[in-house]
């Protein structure tokens, strides 16, 4: 599975067969926050959701910028991962992604 950064629309993605599954992040007071994850029913089941999570907390350990998490699925894989000493953003509800930017 070839993973693609899209930096310019703060997005990982990642397309088979013509579908698309993709993380949106932003990045904000030093920390790289996961807003949503999506993955289409078609590529459900293959482990894609936690690829592009881990692909985005990766990339933002290797700018030196701490995990946060948005997304209730990411939240989740936060917790399940604590080596990436990530945590939740104030703008979490619990059940759901964000809707819009980060506030600060």
């Amino acid at each position: 599975m070839d993973i693609t950064h899209l930096p310019e629309h703060s997005t990982f993605e990642l397309i088979i067969d013509g579908t698309r599954a993709y993380v949106i992040y932003e990045i904000y007071d030093g920390s790289l926050d996961v807003r949503k994850t999506l993955v289409p029913p078609a590529l459900g089941g293959q482990g894609i959701a936690g690829k592009l999570v881990k692909a985005a907390y990766d990339y933002a350990q290797a700018q030196g910028l701490k995990c946060l998490a948005t997304c209730s699925y990411a939240v989740k894989w936060l917790e399940r991962h604590p080596e990436y000493h990530g945590a939740t953003s104030s703008d979490y509800v619990a059940g759901s992604c964000a809707v819009g930017k980060h506030q600060g």
